[in-house]
């Protein structure tokens, strides 16, 4: 697996997506699938500093990915705050978007954006987010 460590902060945004953008290049994935992954990382990276760290600069993220012959998987590692996954409650989507409260769909996202996701809590503290993002398939 390749791995960066990044500070916790949104200006590593950019670094962050563009580990996983070449990582995806490299495993042959096209270009919605990209761009879905990019959401999904985007998403899970804000949930870490807003959620897991209470904000910017408390902690790194650790960042990394292994190229499969059916697509790419990428890990998110945080010291943080556990996440209780069962404790999200699902968006009303159907609600008109003025009349729901603003946030709450980073994990709905993520769900959606990618084919598989574990929200996992080491024994050692803090979150490990696992994706996989497979490649289209021709049959």
């Amino acid at each position: 697996m390749k791995k960066i460590t990044v500070p916790g902060s949104f200006s590593s945004l950019e670094t962050i997506r563009q580990f996983y953008t070449t990582a995806a290049q490299q495993a042959g994935l096209t270009e919605d699938d990209i761009f879905e992954l990019q959401v999904a990382v985007d998403e899970a990276t804000a949930n870490i500093i807003d959620h897991a760290y209470g904000g910017e600069n408390k902690g790194n993220i650790e960042c990394c990915y292994e190229i499969m012959p059916e697509g790419l998987k990428v890990e998110l590692r945080d010291h943080g705050v556990p996440f209780k996954p069962k404790e999200v409650k699902a968006p009303d989507i159907l609600r008109n978007p003025s009349a729901r409260k603003q946030g709450g769909l980073g994990v709905f996202f993520i769900h959606q954006m990618m084919d598989e996701v574990c929200f996992c809590s080491p024994d050692d503290g803090g979150n490990l987010l696992s994706m996989i993002k497979r490649k289209e398939t021709t049959d």
